[in-house]
């Protein structure tokens, strides 16, 4: 069975309520600061990592009974777990975000063509017409997007390589197995240490991402405290 969007707003409603009924219930028993409370986030790896995890380990001394459960996902299907209760908050390109959810823009996730650092002096055109795409997986089309967007893709080979984990990702891209599209602030340090560079010069494609959540009739000081840090 499946939930229709009117399920699915019952369910966060339902979630909602229960909160603030163990959150009245502990008040009650005087074991309100004995509570431990999961918030669980989903988003894509490289933002998570880069951005998400470092703003939100600063909490840990405000909220110490926050337990994060942080669900490293480069698929589409982030919008569903939200919709279906599995995460409390999503990392959400714009248009998955619907109406019935709050959200926050958040400054664009940018990203870059990288390459070995052996394609040092080889030209764009001829990589692209000799070597292969690594994405994700079958349904990762930001490579496709950035070369879209330069007028690059009648050039690029068609098949690809897949990894879908992005640490393995960037060792196959270093590994001379081919090139991909990668966060430039998840990047960085793989270029600092010689292992890949960049490459189409200032080239880039932004990732437009928000975060997203479910209306809380009454928000928790952590949930407010987590929709802050993250900017």
């Amino acid at each position: 069975m499946k939930l229709t969007t009117e399920g699915e707003a019952l369910l966060q409603f339902v979630k909602g309520s229960l909160e603030i009924e163990g959150m009245a219930l502990s008040k009650i028993q005087r074991a309100a600061k004995d509570s431990i409370t999961e918030v669980s986030i989903s988003g894509p790896s490289s933002i998570l990592r880069s951005r998400v995890i470092p703003n939100l380990v600063k909490l840990k001394n405000q909220f110490p009974l926050l337990r994060f459960k942080f669900d490293l996902s480069d698929t589409d299907s982030n919008v569903d777990k939200l919709k279906t209760g599995h995460c409390d908050f999503a990392l959400l390109e714009h248009h998955h975000v619907t109406r019935e959810m709050d959200s926050k823009i958040l400054k664009a996730e940018r990203y870059c063509l990288y390459g070995p650092a052996s394609w040092k002096r080889r030209l764009l055109p001829e990589i692209l017409k000799t070597e292969t795409i690594i994405d994700f997986d079958q349904s990762d089309n930001m490579t496709f997007n950035y070369l879209d967007k330069y007028r690059l893709k009648p050039q690029a080979r068609k098949e690809r390589h897949f990894a879908n984990n992005t640490d393995a990702l960037i060792s196959m891209v270093a590994a001379g197995l081919g090139y991909s599209v990668i966060s430039e602030e998840f990047a960085q340090d793989f270029v600092k240490s010689g292992e890949i560079i960049k490459l189409g010069g200032d080239q880039f494609y932004d990732y437009k991402i928000a975060l997203a959540w479910y209306p809380r009739s009454e928000k928790p000081g952590y949930f407010e405290a987590i929709i802050k840090a993250l900017h």
